[in-house]
């Protein structure tokens, strides 16, 4: 159960609960908890998706799957009265996953693989991210998209806060917008970092978004560009001595506006943006001496949970893949308040640069 001392395997060393996974489970790609219920839902490598209900008792009892998808998944998105989820991948198509029926049917589809998808209630509609180079609105109703917007490059990351959206593309472009009006970009900015942009995260109050990037870096970036002038900065992390690790995922806390970051030195880590400071280092995954990399994580409602994958990014290479040593699992760790509640700010914090 939750908070249950247990001996702790390598890839485990927190102790958090294991979610009981099929054997043929590859890499995870993306985690997403219902917004009405504590069912999980994981996208993987070998073209499936997955439904588990993560109960108080630290069970976690497997709900539902599907196959559906004819390449690897790469995203999910419920849709918002839980009774759905719309699945993207390398096929080039996403599919809605009516979970009553567990049946699925097409219901987007671009020219390369599908990245992102995300359904907006307020529009009723679902806005997916391609490698084509384009982001497109989807009336789920229609096989057209309602509208498609050409980027400079690929979208390698995206996140949607309605009315704020934000893509980052492979030539590093941030582009913003606002929903309302979302037939041209509100404005297209450089990232602060300097490396291949992974992961944005809009911030609760949409006032601005978080930027995460292969360097070990993370870019707290403001939309006016008056707070930005004063408010935008960048701070070190996920890195362990002279090695820099990839940060892969960006997460706010529901209730506090903290953040969680989780990247590919195989840790996770809790942080307060507006006190610049660290709230919660957590021990480090590994698969024997190498990191277990976390590729994908994510709240559930209330934030009183946090789950999170551990598998093998591919970062070392084919050669260095281990296959009875580098399990792919997934963890839920139980959050507890002094771990994400913002503090005083400390005199000496995460520091970072304009």
């Amino acid at each position: 159960m939750f908070g249950a001392a247990a001996q702790k395997p390598s890839y485990n060393p927190n102790g958090d609960v294991e979610v009981s996974v099929p054997q043929d489970l590859d890499g995870v790609s993306s985690l997403g908890f219902s917004p009405t219920a504590n069912f999980l839902c994981a996208s993987s490598w070998n073209n499936s998706v997955y439904v588990w209900d993560i109960q108080q008792t630290g069970q976690t009892v497997p709900k539902a799957q599907n196959k559906d998808h004819q390449q690897p998944v790469l995203c999910t998105a419920w849709k918002q009265d839980g009774s759905a989820i719309f699945t993207g991948g390398c096929d080039k198509t996403v599919r809605m996953w009516n979970l009553g029926s567990n049946q699925s049917q097409q219901v987007a589809a671009h020219d390369a693989p599908v990245r992102h998808c995300f359904y907006v209630p307020t529009m009723n509609m679902l806005i997916t991210g391609s490698w084509d180079k384009t982001i497109r609105f989807w009336d789920c109703r229609q096989p057209s998209p309602v509208h498609t917007q050409t980027m400079s490059e690929r979208i390698y990351a995206m996140d949607v806060n309605y009315p704020l959206a934000v893509v980052g593309t492979a030539d590093r472009n941030l582009t913003v917008y606002d929903l309302t009006k979302p037939q041209a970009p509100f404005k297209t900015i450089q990232s602060q970092l300097k490396w291949q942009t992974r992961c944005v995260s809009c911030f609760p109050d949409k006032t601005g978004y978080l930027v995460g990037s292969i360097e070990g870096r993370v870019a707290v970036q403001h939309v006016d560009d008056a707070v930005a002038n004063t408010k935008n900065f960048t701070f070190k992390c996920h890195r362990d001595g002279n090695d820099i690790y990839a940060v892969n995922s960006i997460c706010f806390h529901p209730g506090f506006g903290t953040f969680a970051t989780a990247g590919s030195d195989g840790t996770y880590n809790f942080w307060d943006k507006d006190s610049k400071q660290r709230l919660k280092a957590q021990n480090k995954c590994q698969y024997g001496q190498q990191p277990a990399p976390i590729p994908c994580a994510a709240f559930n409602r209330d934030g009183s949970l946090y789950a999170y994958a551990v598998s093998y990014d591919w970062s070392r290479g084919y050669s260095e893949y281990n296959p009875q040593v580098m399990k792919n699992t997934i963890l839920i760790h139980a959050v507890k308040e002094d771990e994400v509640k913002a503090k005083p700010k400390a005199a000496t914090g995460v520091g970072g640069r304009k």
